[in-house]
């Protein structure tokens, strides 16, 4: 360990001659840090968003993914803390207190949570966390020898936390530990605690770095990817090998120091996996402002149905009929098509019985109504007026056909009306008052039709 102690100070001399870096790199520097951080401390304890979503969740306040919506606050909750720790680091009049680590609780966790557990006897159960309290019911962790590692009890955990916080200002009043001998030890004396019925590892990582931001080194990264390595080295020091935990976070920190050097000598910070980070990034971006299409199916003709063309096809049939007397015969019809199949004719106050299945036919009573013709081979639908022999031109008793169509195509459907057309996606609906202007210029088509045809007006 002495070894890597000796290279943190020799990296750490490098560096400090390499300040103060120049806007550009440092931004670079920042933001790397910051998202590995925010993203890698809450992925350890099981937070599913990835890199990339993290970013856009932090860098530019968009939420990607399907995520509880707490997963998205405990991140930016986090980004926040991080924050805090980092003014707590540059305010050389702040002592570290239990009241700031209470903080850290409440902000990260955000709000009560109700989370599994297990009762002592080892039954299964759900408890109310609180926020920003010490824990109310006893905590412990299996070690990877079996044994059952009991942390600190309930009632002495506020005992064992004035006592932490009084060794830490003691030792770094006397600066004689290294700043991540320092570090690592309040890291692991807090997890050894476990003062909070959840947040405990976080809290820790976020202390662990405002020693080391304090003493102007950078922040350690502990990769979700090395899981595994972390735990192991942390129940070491559980078994009192608390080298073996020094040890690895200092080996950590070495990494952080080579990033920040390479940012500050204008090098490439980029590691292995960035590109392929900056490429799903990327097309997250691309594609934020773009609408996935949606493929004609049931359940989306049904809602246009519902939400569209049963109270237009009635309106329509309702407002026409005021052209009735004007003919000798009137004829009011719907059509639906299907695959290039012969269509079937039907009253408009059938509608309902004949498009959607009755719930009768459907076993489960509480299953929506259904499309009788399937999305595939649903091709079209449409309403048609026929008004036949004006009354009052025996000469030239004219017809007059007036429709509103709608077309189901592949990724859109069309509506048809008075030599008119309007096209949406599917999922977009016709709004209040598009319907009613379609409504109104298929009418005012027929009146004008009319007035031309009986020589009244001009068409």
């Amino acid at each position: 360990m002495q070894n890597t102690i000796i290279k943190i100070r020799e990296l750490s001399s490098i560096l400090k001659n390499s300040l103060p870096m120049n806007e550009v790199s440092q931004s670079r520097l920042d933001k790397k840090l910051r998202l590995e951080f925010n993203y890698n401390s809450n992925h350890l304890e099981g937070n599913t968003l990835t890199y990339s979503e993290t970013e856009l969740l932090l860098i530019f306040d968009e939420t990607k993914g399907n995520h509880t919506h707490r997963e998205y606050e405990e991140m930016k909750a986090h980004d926040v803390a991080l924050q805090l720790v980092k003014d707590w680091a540059t305010d050389i009049k702040r002592p570290l207190s239990e009241a700031n680590i209470k903080n850290l609780n409440e902000i990260i966790l955000v709000r009560p949570l109700w989370k599994d557990a297990i009762t002592p006897d080892g039954q299964k159960t759900r408890r109310l966390i609180k926020v920003g309290d010490y824990k109310e019911f006893p905590n412990s962790v299996r070690l990877s020898n079996g044994e059952l590692f009991e942390y600190a009890s309930v009632t002495d955990t506020p005992i064992l936390m004035g006592e932490l916080i009084q060794w830490y200002r003691a030792e770094e009043q006397k600066n004689e530990l290294p700043p991540v001998e320092l570090a690592a030890m309040l890291h692991y004396k807090l997890v050894r605690i476990h003062p909070f019925d959840d947040g405990n590892g976080r809290i820790s990582r976020l202390l662990m770095n405002y020693v080391l931001l304090k003493n102007n080194l950078p922040p350690v990264i502990i990769k979700s990817a090395d899981k595994r390595n972390y735990i192991s080295s942390l129940n070491s020091a559980d078994t009192g090998d608390i080298n073996s935990f020094i040890k690895y976070i200092a080996q950590q920190l070495v990494w952080s120091l080579e990033l920040s050097i390479k940012a500050a000598k204008g090098e490439s910070i980029e590691e292995a996996d960035d590109f392929e980070k900056e490429i799903s990034i990327w097309k997250k971006q691309a594609s934020q402002n773009v609408v996935t299409p949606l493929h004609r199916n049931d359940d989306l003709i049904y809602e246009i149905y519902t939400h569209g063309i049963q109270e237009m096809f009635e309106l329509f049939a309702d407002k026409h009929k005021q052209f009735y007397d004007l003919f000798n015969k009137s004829i009011c019809f719907t059509y639906k098509n299907s695959n290039g199949r012969e269509g079937t004719q039907w009253l408009t106050d059938e509608i309902d019985r004949i498009i959607l299945k009755p719930k009768a036919m459907i076993a489960d009573a509480g299953e929506a109504p259904q499309l009788i013709i399937a999305a595939d081979t649903f091709r079209n639908i449409f309403i048609q007026v026929n008004l036949q022999e004006y009354k009052f031109n025996a000469k030239d008793p004219f017809t007059i056909h007036a429709q509103l169509m709608f077309n189901f195509h592949p990724y859109k459907y069309e509506v048809k009306y008075a030599n008119k057309k309007i096209e949406k996606n599917y999922g977009e609906l016709l709004d209040t008052e598009e319907r009613k202007q379609i409504i109104a210029d298929c009418l005012k088509a027929v009146f004008a039709e009319i007035k031309v045809k009986s020589g009244n007006g001009k068409y």
